[in-house]
């Protein structure tokens, strides 16, 4: 299996501070034209795991993230 490795820049305008995980912002790609936003951690997840550069193995990396909400 071969992992690709991807580059983001994450910028996060918004998150509630007794609740790290509500958040908002924007993720851009590095090489790749266009921004995606996000309202969640969820959501950014989702962006970032349906890119071209996420490893197999991060559904249980995903897993791990939210669990700690």
């Amino acid at each position: 299996m071969k992992t690709v490795v991807a580059s983001y820049v994450v910028r996060v305008y918004r998150f509630g501070k007794n609740q790290p995980h509500n958040l908002v912002g924007v993720v851009e790609e590095a090489g790749v034209k266009g921004k995606k936003a996000f309202t969640s951690l969820p959501e950014l997840w989702g962006i970032i795991s349906s890119s071209r550069g996420v490893r197999s193995n991060s559904k249980a990396k995903r897993n791990n993230i939210l669990k700690r909400k």
